[in-house]
């Protein structure tokens, strides 16, 4: 297979369900990057270069090699709000360190979508209709329920696709109470 089928084929993973939010940023863990990283590629290799000193801040270097391919990146060492640390820790250093090792883990495919402020992979990306189409099955399901123990579980996949499509939670809480009044005056 060429590299960029490789290229491709990682671009393709959908993270999602690996994505840890703080302060409203995105992230993916540094472990789990690197483990799909070397399913892909067991021969995969990663370097972490000398930091450079930018007045009173760091910035780390990290190489990844993977399908004979070097990238290399850098990242300030910076605090949960993203802003550059002034003369950071040992912790702050290593912490910047495995964040650059996972963003340069994406600059060979695996996540680089989430880092461009999307939600999903490229392949992945439903029309309007295919995402009308799905809301609209959730609603026959939440409406086809005869107990509120049936409407819970029917909830769980709503949430799963409120992650993805939030704009329907509006619509789908009140089909949601509509059912369950429906269920209680039943049962």
């Amino acid at each position: 297979m060429s590299d960029k089928s490789k290229y491709q084929e990682l671009r393709s993973i959908n993270v999602n369900d690996k994505i840890e939010r703080k302060n409203g940023l995105s992230y993916l863990s540094w472990s789990w990057a690197l483990d799909q990283l070397l399913l892909a590629d067991p021969t995969a290799s990663w370097e972490f270069h000398e930091p450079t000193n930018c007045g009173s801040t760091v910035i780390v270097w990290v190489s990844v090699t993977c399908f004979g391919k070097t990238n290399k990146w850098m990242l300030p060492v910076m605090d949960h709000r993203n802003k550059a640390i002034a003369n950071p820790d040992a912790f702050a250093v290593n912490t910047a360190y495995m964040r650059c090792l996972t963003k340069c883990i994406s600059t060979h495919g695996l996540g680089l979508y989430i880092y461009a402020g999307e939600d999903l992979p490229e392949q992945e990306k439903k029309s309007k209709e295919e995402i009308d189409d799905e809301s609209m099955g959730l609603v026959v399901d939440m409406e086809g329920c005869e107990s509120i123990d049936d409407l819970k579980l029917v909830w769980v996949k709503v949430t799963d696709f409120l992650k993805m499509y939030p704009e329907y939670k509006e619509e789908l809480v009140l089909i949601r109470d509509n059912c369950k009044k429906r269920l209680t005056k039943e049962n």
